[in-house]
């Protein structure tokens, strides 16, 4: 999503900025200080706001457009969304991140996510993956079969050489 205020944020320390419903998550680089870059983040986010712009450029962008449902979609898909919609995402908006709908295989029952936010690179993240996502997704939706999470070319993954279940 474009935002207005991720200017805000260009900083060398500052690696990833990701903005949730109530909730601003911020990730640094290992070589950056939190003794350097909070109050720079701080002052960055009292400006913004104090100015009362809108953080996002489109504010209809701001909907959870990947988990809304379609016409189109199965009857399968629909009720992986609701979960992901009213069971998930909350959960993990409150740990300061987000989760990404990107498909589902009803050959394989495969269901991909993209983890966001302060779950992206949270080492914990496949946990929350194969424990939690998709051991709920599982018990509601017989035709879910596993949980990957789909990550972007520039990205690693949280936990390299964890075994797959």
């Amino acid at each position: 999503m474009p935002l207005r205020v991720e200017s805000c944020f260009l900083h060398a320390g500052i690696t990833r900025v990701f903005f949730g419903s109530d909730f601003i998550t911020v990730t640094k680089s290992e070589e950056a200080s939190w003794d350097f870059l909070k109050p720079e983040i701080f002052a960055a986010i009292m400006d913004f706001f104090s100015s009362g712009n809108p953080v996002f450029l489109d504010s209809s962008t701001a909907a959870s457009m990947d988990t809304a449902i379609h016409e189109d979609d199965s009857e399968i898909v629909a009720m992986i969304k609701e979960l992901l919609e009213t069971r998930i995402r909350p959960a993990v908006q409150d740990d300061g991140g987000d989760i990404v709908y990107r498909g589902f295989d009803p050959d394989t029952g495969v269901v991909k996510l993209k983890m966001q936010g302060a779950c992206s690179g949270c080492p914990s993240s496949s946990v929350t993956l194969k424990s939690g996502i998709e051991n709920m997704l599982m018990h509601y939706v017989p035709e879910v079969k596993s949980v990957e999470q789909e990550l972007d070319e520039d990205e690693q993954p949280a936990l390299t050489g964890a075994a797959h279940e």
